[in-house]
């Protein structure tokens, strides 16, 4: 399952992100409801997180100068020495990715478009 959601969101394939967005629900929707019956309560939650942390990256290479990560993260109501913290980071996309968890908040990330894995196997699973 990793390896099919590292397939469709990786970063280098060149589609857009409704595109993205669209497979990725296709893909997620169609697993769990052909696992539904199984217990993976757990594993859903930490797949879920991993997900999430692969989307913010996405969007960290989106915006790809320093100038745009400031604009974008001051649009994401963070305060000015947050803001210049993370968009002058060095780190990696994978490492800024988790510091992105205060402006690209699970909220945002929904508001997106993205399933939330967790929460659609708690709205079709039969335990």
């Amino acid at each position: 399952m990793k390896d099919r959601i590292r397939e469709i969101t990786r970063k280098s394939k060149g589609w857009g992100n409704e595109y993205r967005r669209q497979k990725l629900t296709e893909y997620v929707r169609g697993w769990i409801n052909y696992y539904k019956l199984a217990d993976m309560k757990g594993l859903m939650a930490e797949t879920d997180e991993w997900l999430r942390r692969k989307i913010r990256a996405i969007y960290w290479k989106q915006w790809k100068k320093v100038k745009t990560r400031y604009r974008n993260l001051r649009a994401l109501k963070l305060e000015e020495w947050q803001v210049h913290q993370i968009a002058n980071s060095r780190k990696g996309y994978w490492r800024t990715a988790q510091m992105l968890n205060v402006a690209l908040t699970n909220k945002i990330i929904a508001r997106l478009g993205y399933i939330s894995m967790s929460d659609y196997y708690l709205k079709i699973c039969e335990n």
